[in-house]
Formats: C-alpha cells, structure tokens, sequence
C-alpha cells in the first residue's frame, strides 16, 4: 500500500496589522497618483460581538475641513518604515501599500476631542471594518504587545505608546482632564491613534497633547451605539 502525503496548508499571504500600525487615507486624487493623504496610527485591532474584524483610531483622522465625518473613507496601511523618537518617520515618505490594497472601510468617527476649542468634548475614536482577505491581526507591533484590556493605571505609572511616526516612547500617567488621562508620553503628526499601554495591557488611544481616551469608555460607547464594534474585544 502507497501512503501518499496530505497537502500542506498554503501559507497565510495576508498582511498582519495591529495597535501601532501606521494607516494612510484620504489619498486624492486616486490611491495610485496621489498628491494629498492623511496619516494615522491603529489603536487595536480585534474582533466585535458580530465575529468583525475591527480596527480602531482617532476620530479627528476622518473629519475634514468642514467638520464632516468621512464614514465610507478607504484605509491602507502606510507602507514607509516607522520611526523613533530620535529619528521620525518622514511625513512625505508615508506611501499606501497597494499591493495589499485597501484594508478597511470607517463606518463610525466619535465626537473629536476638540480640547483646543469650544465644541463638545469627545473620546475621539473611529471605527475601521477591515478586509479579512487582505489582512490578519496580530498582537505585537514595534516594541509593544498587547494581551489584554483595563483601565488606566495609578498616577506615577509609567506607560508607553507605539505610534508609526515616533515608535515607542513612554513616560509616567500623570492624571485625568474631564473624560480624558493625560501622560507625559511624547507623540508628533502621524501618531494619533497610537497605542498606550500599561505592560501588555491597553488602557488608551493617544491623540496628542499628552492626553489619550480610555479603552474602556471606547468600549463602552461602542457597545452602547451598536453596529460594527459593539462588543468589541481583542482578536485572538
């Protein structure tokens, strides 16, 4: 009798993407020629209550100029090699990684922050439904790995961020603003979005100006309006 050797399993093509992974959009005029885009970076990556692969950022990344909410927007993950702290990854050298083409779709952008005006102040988060074929989740990016969610830590608790334009930087929690904590973890353009963490536990999205939203009241609210990220939890 002839034994004849079961294939092997073809090997997963997919690009992995998770919190720190830089994010291109808002690429006009096409994504092939473009002149203009927007840079960000993930906050997590992980599923909802409905099985969705989900992305998160800052909810300012999809607002334009005339405060309209870009929901339908197309994201790429920015293909140019992330940055330090010493040296940041260069604005102009962002570039969508079209060979992969298109990761996701925004189907939700939070009230922004809006510290530095008048308006209402919000968690500033959005919601990316990613493309499953063209993407896989994992949980580390850079110098963080993430393997659970909480709350923010005790002030005087150092904590890091990942972020595509300045990679890991980290410093202590210093408090809470009103529905904020603030830090004293450095970012620059491009890093909004980025990552913060306790050891390997998410607790916030950075978006500048040493302040970040909890993760927790992210959840929270997303559970509360439904939809695409409700229910939302890491992606194993």
């Amino acid at each position: 009798m002839s034994l004849v050797a079961a294939p092997s399993a073809s090997a997963d093509t997919r690009t992995a993407i998770g919190a720190g992974t830089g994010i291109i959009f808002r690429l006009k005029p096409t994504p092939e020629e473009h002149k203009g885009y927007y840079v960000c970076t993930l906050t997590a990556v992980g599923r909802d209550s409905a099985g969705n692969l989900v992305g998160l950022t800052n909810a300012h990344c999809f607002i334009d100029e005339q405060g309209n909410k870009l929901v339908g927007d197309k994201v790429y993950r920015d293909a140019s090699p992330a940055g330090t702290a010493a040296a940041p990854a260069p604005i102009p050298d962002s570039r969508p990684d079209l060979e992969t083409g298109a990761i996701g779709t925004v189907t939700y952008v939070s009230t922004p922050n809006n510290l530095l005006n008048t308006g209402p102040k919000g968690l500033d988060y959005a919601v990316i439904k990613l493309d499953e074929s063209r993407v896989a989740p994992t949980n580390t990016v850079g110098g963080v790995t993430i393997t659970s969610i909480g709350a923010p830590p005790a002030n005087g608790t150092r904590m890091c961020k990942q972020g595509h334009r300045t990679g890991l930087t980290c410093g202590i929690k210093l408090g809470t603003h009103g529905i904020w904590f603030t830090h004293l973890i450095w970012t620059d353009g491009g890093d909004s979005g980025s990552p913060v963490v306790a050891g390997q536990t998410l607790v916030g999205n950075a978006w500048g100006a040493q302040h970040s939203s909890p993760i927790l009241s992210i959840i929270d609210e997303m559970n509360a309006n439904g939809g695409v990220g409700a229910g939302f939890h890491l992606a194993s």
